[in-house]
């Protein structure tokens, strides 16, 4: 049975933002950009394991996430909410993953994303490709 996950898309001034994976094997998407949420626990519901999971990861709770769609892959049923990132980049504290980037819907959309913080270009978590696709503006 795939993996119940909470995903978010968080735009600010016309940019999504986007973690990097940190490069560990075993996870998902190693060193490839995704989106910002995890797991739920057990017992937990969707938005409270996003909200959990962003503290977690960049220490902000988010204000007002909207449910959009479940999305099916093989390995994970995504939970997939969106929203809008209150705050700037330079107030959240990344805590897992090894960047984050507010990205424009054309750089996303091209699967390639520059890292600032280690000066490559990473391709995106598979599956994440589908999600962006259904959210992003035309």
């Amino acid at each position: 049975m795939p993996a119940e996950v909470a995903l978010a898309l968080l735009e600010r001034n016309g940019h999504w933002l986007m973690q990097l994976r940190d490069d560990v094997p075993g996870i998902v998407g190693p060193g490839c950009w995704g989106l910002f949420g995890g797991h739920l626990e057990p017992g937990e519901g969707p938005e409270q394991a996003l909200r959990r999971e962003l503290l977690e990861e960049i220490s902000w709770g988010g204000d007002s996430l909207e449910f959009r769609f479940l999305h099916h892959h093989p390995r994970r049923l995504a939970h997939v909410f969106s929203g809008a990132l209150t705050v700037p980049l330079e107030q959240l504290q990344l805590l897992e993953g090894q960047d984050m980037a507010l990205i424009s819907a054309a750089e996303l959309r091209s699967g390639a994303i520059w890292s600032p913080k280690l000066g490559c270009t990473r391709p995106l978590v598979d599956g994440v490709a589908e999600i962006l696709e259904r959210l992003l503006p035309p």
